[in-house]
């Protein structure tokens, strides 16, 4: 279901791994990951390749095992804060996986993909909480967000992030 367009990213990055929503679904979930590539590295292009199937396995010992997935998120928060997007919001991510929440599979039918450049065990940054309270806000506004989850809740035993460097009640505080 198309929303009217709010967010503002800072750069736009067009991954071809997308596809349409179901007709007449209403995005109600935001679901919240991290991600580093390689593990626990920041900075560089690595995320950008990554969802936009041009990571080079040979660049890194890890980029093997994930540079043929095709993966991607509506949007990264780099631990700047700088926003990029990679799916239009009335698009369908493929970020959740095999999913489920309150009963519901199939997750990214209805959710939209956030990123935080970090790791499952390390804290997040300042300007990445500003910016993702910013994000939330702006969608809140777009969409009918009921949801915010983790991917290890939609995905548990399977996924682990964003883990518990997330401060969950600092989030929700500046929500309010």
């Amino acid at each position: 279901m198309a929303s009217k367009k709010t967010v503002k990213p800072d750069r736009t990055v067009d991954s071809p791994n997308q596809d349409e929503r179901p007709p007449d679904t209403e995005v109600t979930l935001l679901v919240l990951h991290s991600i580093s590539l390689p593990p626990g590295e920041y900075g560089g292009d690595a995320i950008e390749r990554l969802f936009t199937n041009r990571l080079d396995p040979a660049a890194h010992p890890y980029f093997a095992e994930v540079a043929a997935l095709r993966v991607s998120s509506h949007f990264l928060i780099r631990r700047d804060g700088e926003l990029l997007q990679f799916v239009p919001v009335g698009r369908r991510a493929w970020h959740a996986g095999v999913s489920s929440w309150r009963g519901r599979e199939r997750c990214n039918d209805f959710s939209i993909g956030v990123e935080l450049e970090g790791a499952d065990d390390g804290p997040f940054t300042d300007e990445q909480y500003a910016r993702l309270a910013r994000l939330v806000a702006d969608l809140r506004r777009a969409l009918p967000l009921r949801d915010l989850a983790a991917h290890s809740d939609v995905a548990p035993g399977r996924k682990t992030d964003p883990g518990p460097g997330f401060d969950w009640p600092r989030l929700l505080k500046q929500l309010t």
